[in-house]
């Protein structure tokens, strides 16, 4: 790729991923996720009342959900990158070092399920009407949780000359920052696509389109969470398809590849056959508020 000049222009990228308050280190992509989380639990609990729940139900399913999310993302991660922790020389206890990045969003959305689906029985509340109050929180908090990404300095795509290419440091994961060279300054590997920002804008543009539809018409019970991973997963596979960083193949494509197509194809079947059903409601047997309540929960 042509070297920089003093008037390329370029995305930059932090130099350091943590910080230290006392003996506490607080890594950026830790802040990032929980940041996403509060995000989806506020706009969830909009969205839950609009379907004749209380609002305080959805921290309590939430409670169950997120943990299980988590703990789903990284098992994820890393049983579809093993290499990366357990082949010689690798240090396996740094397969619960969630905090250097690594979350399988596959993995987090599918015991994320399991774990609302424990919330909601215990609160005796419609798992289904949960999924499609969540779903658009959710993918506002992946959009966020991608910056993560950024202050990770990963996540990026193939070298690039455009305007907007992303600048890339080698990281010290154990250090929280750069690594630097013999004057000081942050060692560049290079200016890459920034996928880690398409995608967090795409799933923007997803989570404002689910809003708009849900508002604007009546959906059946289970559409809203199927759009959010037919138009998720669309997106996701492109983004898939430009990235260079590391990662596992079948048949010379990414593992993620191949999962986001099969998973747009099961997300927009379940569009298909469950939209024209009636609107879900917190509690079975119950009726949501009418469109005006909906549209004032809603904002």
């Amino acid at each position: 790729m042509a070297s920089m000049t003093a008037t390329d222009s370029f995305l930059p990228s932090p130099t350091v991923s943590a910080f230290h308050v006392g003996p506490l280190t607080i890594h950026f992509y830790a802040l990032c996720i929980l940041a996403g989380i509060a995000v989806a639990v506020w706009l969830t609990s909009r969205r839950w009342t609009a379907r004749g729940g209380e609002a305080g139900q959805v921290l309590d399913i939430c409670l169950w959900a997120v943990p299980a999310g988590i703990i789903g993302g990284r098992i994820y991660h890393v049983i579809t990158d093993p290499e990366l922790y357990f082949l010689p020389g690798k240090n396996p206890w740094n397969a619960f070092a969630i905090w250097d990045g690594g979350l399988g969003i596959w993995g987090a959305v599918a015991l994320g399920v399991v774990g609302a689906w424990i919330g909601c029985r215990r609160t005796k509340v419609s798992l289904v009407a949960f999924l499609d109050a969540v779903a658009p929180g959710v993918i506002f908090a992946q959009a966020l949780g991608r910056w993560g990404n950024w202050f990770n300095n990963e996540l990026y795509g193939d070298p690039t000359n455009l305007p907007w290419k992303l600048q890339i440091h080698q990281m010290d994961p154990a250090a929280g920052s750069a690594v630097t060279d013999a004057s000081g300054a942050a060692v560049v590997l290079g200016y890459f696509q920034p996928t880690f920002l398409y995608e967090s804008l795409w799933c923007v543009v997803v989570g404002l389109l689910l809003l708009y539809v849900d508002r604007r018409f009546t959906l059946g019970a289970g559409s809203v969470f199927s759009l959010y991973v037919a138009g998720y997963t669309a997106g996701r596979f492109a983004f898939e398809l430009m990235r260079s960083d590391y990662a596992n193949l079948i048949l010379g494509l990414r593992v993620n590849t191949w999962v986001a197509a099969l998973i747009f194809l099961a997300g927009a079947v379940a569009f298909v056959l469950l939209f024209r059903r009636g609107r879900s409601v917190a509690v079975p047997g119950g009726s949501a508020p009418h469109s005006s309540e909906q549209l004032t929960a809603d904002g």
